[in-house]
């Protein structure tokens, strides 16, 4: 089969790998059907972090079982299913408290020796605990909808994620730094399903301003850093606000955060912190307030979104601007990495 490769900074190649196989009874093998590339996958390309190339890329599919292990009881060859970007047997105490990300027979796909998303199949570990079935099947969904639920594999239940961290609840008011794909679904998760009041989304960008109203930002801020900080403060009488969500993982985007959270508010954080930003502590007691980081449990979000998508009550399918075919998926980074994209679907 062929699939992404990671060659080194700058370059993606798209080529021949070998085909993903049974190797042990929990494994099942899954033809993708759609794929994405994501913001964290634009590390290394930038040369921000180091992999040891040749590696596979990708952590966000779905698609249809080809092959299932002996102990795959809960699918069948031909449905389709969706991978949360990581694996994980839902039964262990982590997955037990929904932290299915920290599971101890977890893995990332595309991680060292595994198949990556971004291919033509993946041999999927776990796929008891790991894939979700949509009864519908391939046959009973239009592309808007295969869109949207391809967002739930990663950004759509990330920027949800980050909103349950930042305590939002019905009637709330929240600030969201990042107009990635995963800050604007924390806009849409906030009002849509944590039901929100008001958002007030950071963005400088038409088209990202434009996919954050449509998601319900009730006020879209260009500014950055201090002025960034300084207009939610008047937005908000001075107090800043009690709800954050920091969805970039820069020093600047934290320092964002720490100015506009207001006294006894929360920070909520999914932003991966590639260039290591510092906390500091003293402002955390002096301003009593609450930080709440993780790597989003997708699998415990998955059945509640994907049952929304399926029923048309929530679709977070405009994440993806630039739809393209698998082989073309160099060109994808590029534009992804120019920001030209806010993100890219691989057909």
């Amino acid at each position: 089969m062929r699939a992404a490769v990671y060659r080194g900074a700058g370059h993606v190649s798209f080529e021949e790998v070998p085909d993903p196989t049974i190797v042990e009874p929990t494994d099942a093998v899954v033809r993708v059907v759609r794929s994405a590339i994501c913001g964290s996958d634009l590390w290394a390309y930038r040369g921000i972090i180091q992999r040891v190339p040749p590696a596979r890329l990708g952590h966000e599919f779905l698609g249809v079982v080809e092959a299932k292990g002996d102990q795959v009881t809960t699918m069948a060859v031909g449905d389709l299913v969706i991978a949360p970007f990581q694996w994980s047997d839902n039964s262990c105490p982590a997955c037990q408290d929904g932290l299915q990300t920290y599971c101890a027979r977890g893995g990332t796909f595309g991680a060292p020796g595994t198949d990556g998303g971004q291919g033509e199949a993946v041999r999927v570990p776990q796929a008891e605990g790991t894939l979700v079935v949509v009864p519908e099947g391939l046959a009973g969904l239009d592309d808007r909808r295969l869109k949207a639920l391809l967002a739930t594999t990663d950004v759509a239940a990330t920027g949800l994620h980050g909103a349950v961290l930042a305590e939002v609840e019905q009637g709330d008011s929240v600030v969201v730094i990042g107009d990635g794909a995963v800050g604007l679904c924390a806009v849409l998760g906030a009002r849509n399903i944590l039901q929100a009041d008001r958002v007030i989304l950071m963005s400088r960008n038409p088209q990202r301003q434009s996919v954050g109203r449509a998601f319900g930002a009730t006020e879209v801020l260009p500014q950055r850093g201090e002025e960034g900080v300084a207009a939610v403060r008047e937005l908000t009488g001075g107090l800043g606000c009690r709800h954050v969500v920091e969805a970039v993982g820069t020093p600047e985007a934290w320092k964002m955060a720490m100015g506009m959270v207001r006294d006894g508010g929360t920070i909520g954080s999914v932003g991966v912190p590639h260039t290591t930003p510092s906390l500091p502590l003293f402002e955390l007691l002096r301003h009593h307030l609450r930080v709440h980081v993780g790597i989003a449990p997708v699998r415990h979000y998955l059945p509640d979104l994907i049952s929304r998508v399926v029923a048309g009550a929530y679709d977070p399918g405009a994440v993806f601007d630039l739809e393209i075919p698998l082989e073309e998926v160099a060109s994808g980074y590029a534009a992804m990495s120019d920001r030209r994209a806010i993100k890219v679907m691989l057909v």
